[in-house]
């Protein structure tokens, strides 16, 4: 267990976002899977996909496999704010390129009314710390080097990616001991 972890009840919210581009500001959540993480085990989870009300464009599409068909039926952000809020609301905020989901999660958020404003960790930059010979940050590249198994179908799907991300974030832990 985490040295933190015996003293404090330190929980990790950890997300992953797919969107219609880079930009938070532009762009629009096109899928969301969060995991609920105490240090040792995943105690809560939560995925869906989430209709932007924009077109999605071809080449998220095929790097995502997400399709305009597939969210068409898919509550819009507005409906399920209130519980992402409530899941992350508290916690540590975790993610594989923290600024993006974050970002992207706090706007929406925000259009939502909700103020998204909790701590957060980023698993590239800490990777980097815990893991200075790895040959490459990227999720995919640093989830193969160390033994995290992701199915290529889940790679690029919030559930896959947010399901390593976890696994990294339980190897970083331990490896602070």
């Amino acid at each position: 267990m985490n040295y933190l972890n015996d003293y404090f009840c330190i929980v990790y919210a950890v997300v992953d976002i797919e969107a219609t581009g880079g930009n938070h500001i532009k762009g629009k959540i096109i899928e969301i899977a969060i995991y609920i993480f105490d240090g040792e085990k995943i105690v809560n989870e939560y995925s869906t996909l989430v209709n932007p009300e924009v077109k999605i464009d071809w080449y998220v599409a095929k790097l995502t496999g997400i399709t305009n068909k597939m969210v068409a039926g898919a509550p819009i952000f507005s409906e399920v704010a209130k519980q992402i809020y409530d899941l992350v609301k508290g916690k540590i905020f975790v993610a594989h390129d923290v600024d993006f989901d974050y970002m992207f999660l706090k706007t929406e958020l925000k259009k939502a009314g909700f103020d998204l404003n909790e701590p957060k960790v980023c698993t590239i930059k800490l990777s980097g710390k815990v893991f200075p010979e790895a040959t490459s940050y990227s999720l995919g590249k640093l989830s193969e080097e160390l033994g995290i198994h992701i199915p290529k179908e889940d790679r690029h799907r919030a559930g896959g990616d947010a399901l390593a991300t976890t696994k990294l974030l339980g190897l970083l832990l331990s490896s602070e001991n």
